[in-house]
């Protein structure tokens, strides 16, 4: 194990690990923004919304990950003759893949909440999306935590497959300095470790909000 390698190589690997973060943060916030809303359309009596919603999940946990990042950086540009910009590939198409599962996790999560607290907090003569906003979603939110904490680490994991449209991101700079090095071993094992760190500091954040809400009840 070439230790100095790693030395020299950890300032370069770090910043890819923030371009990482920032993609995951992005894509999290996307996901669970567009998550909700087709959370919500898959539980409207609506049929057309709902129908709407299922297709859009159907879809998109039916299909690769990679071949849904090639689709927005490769496939959407050339039909609408735009440019994109290859981080911003990476952060839409990791925002759209993770809103399906979110959705799905949040539509288990309403569903689990029940029903009688609805027709309760309506009786008080709430409106019916105030009862979902202040009454529903609250406590589902609590109910989905570790689901949505896997959902996100697999997501933070996934990011690697940015490398693949050379995005510099964690894995693309430890491929960089593999390439010039050809110290293959020690820039994956570094890489790993801090993949392991990344996911252990967002377990531990999810386990304190557990815990905090917990108290809060």
């Amino acid at each position: 194990m070439d230790f100095g390698i790693i030395r020299s190589s950890l300032p370069f690997l770090l910043q890819g690990a923030v371009r990482t973060i920032e993609i995951t943060v992005l894509a999290v916030a996307i996901g669970i923004a567009l998550g909700t809303v087709l959370g919500l359309a898959r539980l409207s009596r609506v049929t057309w919304i709902a129908a709407a919603a299922e297709v859009y999940i159907e879809v998109i946990r039916g299909t690769p990950l990679l071949v849904q990042l090639f689709m927005v950086f490769y496939g959407i540009p050339q039909v609408l003759q735009i440019h994109m910009n290859e981080f911003v590939a990476g952060v839409v198409a990791f925002g759209l893949n993770s809103a399906a599962y979110v959705a799905e996790i949040i539509r288990a999560g309403i569903q689990s909440i029940d029903r009688g607290q609805t027709e309760a907090a309506l009786s008080l003569g709430l409106p019916p999306l105030s009862v979902m906003r202040y009454v529903i979603l609250p406590q589902a939110f609590k109910r989905i935590l570790p689901p949505l904490v896997n959902e996100f680490t697999s997501l933070l994991k996934n990011s690697s497959l940015v490398a693949t449209i050379s995005v510099v991101e964690l894995t693309r700079a430890a491929q960089l300095i593999t390439a010039r090095t050809f110290k293959a071993f020690e820039m994956l094992t570094t890489i790993s470790v801090i993949y392991l760190v990344m996911t252990l500091s967002l377990s531990r954040v999810a386990r304190a909000l557990e815990r905090r809400w917990r108290v809060s009840d």
